[in-house]
């Protein structure tokens, strides 16, 4: 940051009170970046063989003694002795990034090997809290925070894996404390100032409130479950996407799920309330319409009232990178809205499809509202895009036309694609390719079934990456049926009798025939299982379009 922007910072900090009169700017630290990531990088590599080597030394004394906890504490309190100098040569102070984790990790190894699993967790956060606070670097101070803010959520919880989905209340439970004890760091902050405490004091309580708030909004999106459209490229394996899994499950009724959407709709007109009272702007028509569809929201996603509040304050905060995570955190929980199970799709869709039109037409008054302000921001020639005859739409400003161009483009596009596929269907050849489904039911995305077509690996050698310009395309032999079977590769060699082009896609890391899944209505599993082969219409030049699943003497289910 220049001198310039760096005082400006500071004096609109202390006006809004975030900074007493008597502070100072501090001395800028004037390395390159790419000096500092080049450094960090050499000085990562080197402490991987000193790790390494201190751990076979002195694993058998961790492993049955107190030996974690003595060497835990004594890497801790190196690190953070070294780190509190103001002047540090930049390689070792990126040497003594890693014996701060391996410090936390073995003192972790011996709490959880000896106490209570919420206990360790705790102790944890709290160390993670004082260490941050000690070292004069708010980088550092930022990561610390977050990690201190994940170890406060685990502690509300079990580590048994069979408890995640009875305490899916205590896992939203425990992202909300962490937002109120963030909201509390804060009041406290105010009143230090206040007080006259010193500058420092209130730059450490600033990145330790950045580092939570982000670990929070990390946990709101996590509880939420998978987002709309990520779900169906990314699969989390393992613990992780049985968390995800269950968290999509989120139960409809209850008790519990009555007091977190009572908590979230209240938190999001707490939020409403506050941005108005602090932004005069907000206090329109427009402004209430848009709150109040996100109010509604709040109450269909029990995640989302946090995620307003954390918006609201960042943003009247002016603290605009916090602001910009937490507004995207809210359109995470509100697409991961797309995946809930416990809800009927229609209701879903109702629900999305209202909220749309009402923004729609909330930001068409406003536009519209804008346009009849006088023109005093210069002539016709100037503020006009697009003029319309007498009744119509009478000017148009050039960012609105790109609006309009933009939506006509993607009606366009979407027609477009819409008229390839139609065509597709009434004139490409119908094929059937034997298939192996899977996975009926997906936690994801409802019923739909996972398809397996059968194409021989050897056909695959040499079809390149999935990274690569070009598909692959590979040649089929139609039998009499319609059946196919493929044989190999084209080269753009001409094809025999009864050869046909099927151009592959790539999906979820292999290369498929269109698609890998068939999407139906919910409860018609029953009908689709006995499904053999796959049905599709193929053209001249290899694309293909999956249009039916057919059983084993390729009739229609």
């Amino acid at each position: 940051m220049s001198d310039a922007r760096l005082d400006t910072a500071l004096q609109s900090a202390i006006a809004e009170g975030l900074l007493p009169p008597t502070a100072t700017a501090p001395v800028q630290d004037d390395r390159p970046w790419p000096v500092v990531l080049l450094t960090a990088f050499g000085a990562w590599l080197a402490a991987i063989p000193l790790i390494g080597l201190l751990g076979l030394l002195l694993f058998d004394s961790m492993r049955n003694g107190p030996g974690q906890y003595i060497v835990g504490v004594l890497a801790l309190a190196v690190a953070t002795y070294a780190l509190r100098r103001t002047r540090l040569p930049l390689f070792v102070e990126q040497l003594l990034t890693p014996l701060l984790i391996v410090g936390m990790a073995l003192l972790g190894w011996g709490l959880f090997r000896d106490l209570p699993e919420a206990i360790p967790s705790a102790v944890l956060a709290l160390v993670a809290l004082g260490i941050a606070f000690a070292i004069p670097r708010p980088w550092l101070r930022v990561i610390l925070a977050a990690a201190a803010a994940a170890l406060a959520a685990l502690a509300w919880l079990p580590w048994d894996r069979a408890g995640w989905r009875d305490d899916l209340f205590r896992f939203w439970l425990s992202w909300y404390l962490n937002l109120l004890l963030w909201a509390a760091a804060g009041a406290a902050q105010r009143s230090l100032l206040g007080e006259g405490w010193s500058a420092r004091v209130s730059a450490a309580i600033e990145s330790l409130r950045a580092g939570w708030l982000l670990a929070t909004l990390l946990g709101l999106a996590w509880w939420s479950g998978m987002t709309f459209l990520v779900g169906a490229s990314v699969a989390p394996s393992g613990l992780a996407g049985d968390l995800f899994g269950r968290l999509t499950e989120h139960d409809g009724g209850g008790a519990a799920m009555a007091a977190m959407r009572v908590a979230s709709l209240l938190l999001a007109v707490g939020a409403a309330a506050w941005a108005a009272r602090r932004w005069p702007s907000l206090r329109s028509p427009a402004a209430a319409g848009v709150a109040l569809v996100l109010v509604v929201l709040a109450w269909f996603m029990p995640a989302l009232g946090a995620a307003l509040v954390a918006l609201s304050a960042c943003a009247v905060g002016k603290r605009w990178r916090l602001a910009a995570t937490a507004g995207l955190t809210a359109a995470w929980i509100v697409g991961g809205f797309y995946y809930q199970l416990a809800w009927p799709l229609a209701t879903k869709a109702g629900v999305l499809v209202v909220a749309g039109v009402v923004l729609g037409a909330l930001a068409w008054l406003a536009f519209r509202g804008d346009g009849a302000a006088p023109a005093s921001r210069g002539g016709p020639a100037e503020s006009m895009g697009l003029a319309w005859g007498p009744g119509g739409l009478r000017s148009l400003p050039v960012d609105r036309l790109g609006v309009v161009a933009t939506a006509l483009m993607v009606v366009v596009a979407a027609n477009f694609a819409i008229w390839r596929k139609e065509d597709l269907i009434a004139n490409g050849q119908p094929v059937f390719v034997d298939l192996a489904p899977t996975d009926p039911r997906s936690l994801m995305q409802g019923d739909y079934m996972r398809l397996d077509f059968r194409i021989p690996p050897e056909v695959l050698e040499g079809a390149g990456g999935l990274l690569d310009n070009e598909r692959p395309v590979v040649v089929a032999l139609r039998d009499e049926r319609g059946v196919v079977t493929f044989v190999r590769l084209h080269r753009g060699e001409p094809l025999a009798a009864r050869e046909l082009r099927v151009e592959l896609t790539p999906m979820h890391g292999d290369w498929v025939i269109v698609s890998d899944a068939w999407s139906f209505a919910d409860g018609e599993a029953a009908r689709w299982a006995p499904a053999k082969f796959g049905e599709f219409r193929v053209d001249s030049k290899g694309h293909a379009l999956l249009v039916g699943l057919r059983g084993a003497k390729l009739e229609k289910l």
